[in-house]
């Protein structure tokens, strides 16, 4: 399927296949029609990315507590950003932005940081986190983390090949690999503690 579909083909879903067969080459498409190679870097970033995405949802699905379904489902909306922008190429970047897309910038990370501060100001234990499977939910949360840790590594490899135009993508997924992390060990915590045990508000 492709990344980013054409307005007529918006405008034609009702009409058209999801079989488009524009991939049946080995390509696929980037913003702005721009067409490359199926395991070409940038669609290594972004697929990766979008896994995360799948991986976060199958977490809030999973997730018992309003707590941790809200906010996955607050980062699930900021990872489409993420995939948007790693979907454009160096040379559309201001195009990009002109056209009115967001950009992962300092206030996503942000967001992430001070969600970190509101777990760490519980108690949270760690015990047994390098043996995820605790609860189903706290084994989404780690598989999670694992898969962004992969997203992360697939943007390191863009970086280095000198198309990653943003860093801050980098650090981003960095701090929500540590995120789910914490998360996953509150939840195993929580659900330790019994029901009568006070939530995060």
């Amino acid at each position: 399927m492709e990344f980013w579909p054409t307005k007529k083909k918006w405008n034609d879903d009702l009409l058209m296949s999801i079989a488009t067969k524009t991939g049946d080459a080995g390509t696929t498409g980037l913003m702005f029609n721009r067409r490359v190679s199926k395991c070409h870097p940038r669609v290594e970033a972004y697929g990766a990315v979008d896994e995360l995405n799948t991986a976060i949802g199958m977490a809030r699905a999973t997730a018992q507590q309003n707590f941790v379904r809200e906010n996955l489902f607050l980062v699930q909306k900021d990872l489409v950003l993420v995939m948007g922008e790693l979907a454009t190429q160096v040379e559309d970047l201001p195009r990009y932005i002109k056209g009115g897309y967001s950009i992962v910038t300092s206030a996503l990370i942000e967001k992430l940081d001070q969600l970190v501060q509101k777990i760490e100001a519980e108690k949270v234990s760690f015990k047994g986190w390098a043996t995820p499977g605790a609860n189903l939910n706290s084994a989404a949360l780690d598989i999670a983390r694992t898969t962004c840790r992969r997203a992360e590594r697939r943007v390191c490899a863009l970086q280095e090949s000198d198309q990653l135009h943003n860093a801050e993508i980098i650090i981003y997924l960095n701090r929500l690999s540590d995120t789910l992390w914490l998360l996953a060990r509150w939840v195993e915590t929580k659900l330790e503690a019994g029901p009568d045990e006070p939530l995060v508000t």
